[in-house]
């Protein structure tokens, strides 16, 4: 299977870059084809322009590529930080300029109104966080926009309905120990979401 793996962390040393290299080691293991984006470190530019948003086919080749990549894959891996409830700007222009119309959705018109369809049916698809904050701490006060907009606003609208996530807390905080139990749980859920030979 060709699995797409997207991580959006500016710092090289970060536990993300750990957590993706787990990710793509684990997915190799299992006799993947790992179509790998580092989205900082390949200056991928963020900005969806009016020019680019009213054209009916993506004319920037690094775009192109990542749509058609989007495409063939099987399974989509996103990893990134929780930055103010939301994915760092590079991975939310990501999504406005790679899962875009014709590539991720449709939309037809029934009953007098637009109705959006998703292209994405059968992507396997799994997201894994970082943050700071406790977990009381985002019960109380924040809740969890992440799940929603990655399930609910982004890939339940483009059709996948095979959605998994895992949040790892406090990762600047905790032991080498911990950090890499938390490794050894991104193996894990990898081999169970994309075992080998599916």
């Amino acid at each position: 299977m060709k699995v797409m793996v997207v991580l959006g962390h500016p710092n090289t040393e970060s536990f993300n870059h750990a957590i993706a290299a787990a990710a793509v080691r684990a997915l190799e293991a299992n006799g993947h084809e790992v179509l790998f984006h580092d989205l900082y470190a390949e200056g991928f530019d963020p900005v969806l322009t009016q020019a680019e948003y009213a054209e009916a086919e993506v004319s920037d080749p690094v775009v192109k590529a990542q749509c058609d990549e989007v495409a063939a894959a099987g399974g989509l891996v996103i990893v990134h930080p929780n930055w103010w409830g939301q994915p760092p700007a590079v991975v939310k222009g990501w999504v406005d300029r790679v899962l875009r119309y014709g590539v991720a959705y449709l939309f037809k018109e029934e009953d007098g109104g637009e109705i959006g369809v998703g292209l994405l049916l059968g992507r396997r698809t799994l997201v894994l966080n970082t943050c700071m904050t406790p977990e009381d701490v985002d019960r109380a006060h924040y809740g969890d926009p992440l799940e929603n907009m990655w399930k609910n606003c982004v890939f339940a609208f483009c059709g996948v309905t095979d959605f998994h996530r895992r949040y790892f807390r406090m990762v600047q905080a905790v032991s080498q120990e911990a950090r890499q139990g938390m490794l050894d749980e991104v193996k894990a859920t990898i081999d169970q979401l994309f075992p080998a030979g599916a």
